[in-house]
């Protein structure tokens, strides 16, 4: 383990098998940030999503994709190019890992690549005790997946953020009042058939309890380039919330909470949820 590596461990207070594997995995997502920045993909893309929450703005949960939204329009964009940048970076730093770009069978505006690791080989590099290692099985394998957006709706805003391991880097990142309108929409518009995403709700109340408003105007464009707001006439504060009221009044909560309970280290922030702990939440909710 290397003393970068080493010095990113600290940081957790890892005691079960899946603390080891949240942070391993959530190393190896920083040091595929590290090799984007180096590669200068941050010049034509933003980061967002749950994991930017969690990296950047201290979420406390985990997260296991890394999302990203170019900054404008660009079908002819590919992943390609960078994902060198990310295995060199990752084999720098003692992981051996392979690079996958996924193979689109429908034409979509959604690039995809996949991070590959051997679960236990890397769980003992990082000194992981051996009677939680010796339980993972040795065909597990850790995947991280890439994501961007190649077709962004627009009205949004970027800032820098600051990273200061494995070394000082920036990356390029939605504000907050925009990952809060790309909450909403997944919330409004996710569609898993019978499984419910309960992560999306945990963000929900986490953007609430900060007092973070939601923009308004980046949450009315993504959902009209997906269908989901086809009116003539602007979204307003209380038409979202009525959609959000129609959407919680369906929502399983025992399944939302099976869902996100994996990604917690306290399960009593859970012990709340209800329809009803929902519906209330939406008199905070805030615009801008």
């Amino acid at each position: 383990m290397t003393p970068a590596v080493r010095e990113m461990l600290s940081r957790y207070n890892c005691e079960t098998g899946q603390d080891y594997v949240n942070a391993l995995k959530e190393i190896i997502q920083e040091i595929a940030l590290l090799g984007l920045w180096r590669a200068k993909f941050f010049e034509h893309a933003a980061f967002y999503g749950g994991t930017a929450l969690r990296i950047l703005y201290e979420l406390d949960r985990f997260s296991e994709d890394i999302d990203f939204s170019l900054l404008k329009p660009n079908a002819s964009f590919k992943f390609q190019p960078y994902m060198r940048a990310v295995k060199d970076e990752l084999e720098a730093l003692g992981f051996d890992v392979s690079i996958e770009e996924r193979k689109k069978n429908v034409e979509t505006a959604i690039e995809s690549a996949f991070i590959k690791a051997d679960t236990r080989k890397h769980l003992i590099k990082i000194q992981t005790p051996e009677n939680i290692s010796d339980r993972v099985p040795k065909t597990a394998l850790l995947t991280v997946k890439l994501e961007v957006d190649t077709k962004p709706p627009g009205d949004f805003q970027t800032e820098v953020k600051t990273l200061l391991l494995p070394i000082p880097f920036s990356v390029n990142t939605f504000q907050l009042p925009d990952l809060f309108a790309g909450k909403i929409h997944a919330i409004l518009m996710r569609n898993w058939k019978s499984r419910v995403k309960g992560r999306d709700y945990y963000d929900f109340v986490w953007y609430l309890a900060r007092k973070v408003p939601v923009r308004l105007a980046h949450l009315e464009a993504r959902l009209r380039q997906s269908g989901g707001w086809i009116h003539k006439k602007a979204l307003n504060q209380e038409m979202l919330q009525q959609l959000l009221k129609e959407k919680f009044n369906s929502l399983d909560i025992a399944a939302a909470k099976r869902d996100v309970e994996p990604f917690l280290k306290d399960k009593a922030a859970l012990v709340l949820w209800s329809r009803d702990f929902f519906m209330d939440l939406l008199e905070r909710l805030k615009v801008v």
